[in-house]
């Protein structure tokens, strides 16, 4: 089904630093959906949870960007909340309503709504694929990440920086739960069990943070961390 409006939801903890980088990159995807697919409306959402730092002042550097801000006291919470407000504001019904969740230190490729977009309209769930930054500091640590990382299609990863879903099926199987960590491979397993049609990518990357110190105990940072 070819979605009415594209919705796009990311948490944040404290990212002051990266979200102006990484909304910037989403406003530039938004544009290029728009000028593809016209009279596509695409919504951004920024979910704020507990952050202590400029990290509101930055949510908003980019014009029609909503912020909700509040104490949801988990990644899985915020990212719900998150996706809940977006479908309840949405011009579409929730069948033509696709979520496309990211991170907020995650930069996305300017292609990444329209493939997004393609993708949705025979699938009711979208598993994309990370890659970390490199620096000069962790060059070591990267190739390992690239050694042993597994890009194409039909790939077994799941991260909720670069996750699609359709409205009705995120509501079908209850949506994100209150979880600190593993809320999106919880998702994505409710979702295969319910029958949605469902596909791994590997022409769906996002770039995402190196740190090895995250804002949950077992994200992707932790993973970078153990190749260490």
């Amino acid at each position: 089904m070819i979605p009415g409006q594209l919705a796009v939801v990311l948490p944040a903890r404290d990212e002051e630093d990266w979200l102006p980088a990484c909304l910037a990159d989403l406003d530039a995807a938004r544009e290029h959906l728009q000028s593809t697919v016209p009279r596509t409306p695409v919504s951004i959402t920024v979910v704020l949870d507990r952050c202590t730092d400029g990290s509101a002042s930055a949510a908003r550097s980019i014009p029609g960007v909503s912020v909700l801000a509040g104490n949801f006291g988990s990644v899985g919470a915020a990212r719900d909340a998150g996706v809940r407000f977006a479908l309840a504001r949405s011009q579409a019904l929730p069948e033509r309503t696709w979520i496309a969740n990211t991170d907020a230190d995650t930069l996305v490729p300017r292609d990444w709504l329209v493939r997004h977009h393609r993708l949705a309209v025979h699938h009711d769930l979208v598993l994309g694929t990370v890659r970390p930054t490199l620096t000069p500091d962790n060059a070591e640590r990267w190739q390992r990440w690239a050694d042993d990382y597994v890009a194409a299609d039909g790939h077994h990863h799941v991260h909720g920086a670069n996750l699609g879903i359709r409205g009705s099926t995120y509501q079908e199987v209850g949506g994100f739960a209150p979880l600190t960590e593993d809320e999106d491979v919880d998702l994505v397993g409710r979702a295969k069990l319910g029958g949605a049609a469902w596909i791994a990518s590997g022409q769906l990357q996002v770039t995402t943070s190196s740190r090895t110190v995250g804002r949950v105990s077992a994200g992707f940072s932790t993973y970078l961390r153990m190749l260490g």
